[in-house]
């Protein structure tokens, strides 16, 4: 697998693992349920950032076809 597209499912992966940590934890008196939450808010904004750079670099990696130059006419 290419690691582009290993890069993008792992970011999304990330991203939607913190969104569930951020929004599905109640935040009581309890610092312990508060610093998992923070975590939830770390996580998802760095899966973000794999995301983004997975796709930059399966679009680097693309193979374009070259130009076709003709100039017999």
């Amino acid at each position: 697998m290419k690691s582009g597209i290993l890069l993008i499912i792992i970011g999304i992966c990330m991203f939607s693992i913190g969104l569930i940590l951020f929004y599905f934890i109640d935040v009581v008196e309890d610092n312990i349920l508060k610093n998992i939450r923070n975590t939830g808010t770390f996580v998802g904004l760095s899966g973000m950032g794999v995301t983004l750079a997975g796709i930059i670099l399966y679009l680097i990696n693309k193979n374009i076809e070259p130009i076709k130059e003709n100039y017999d006419n």
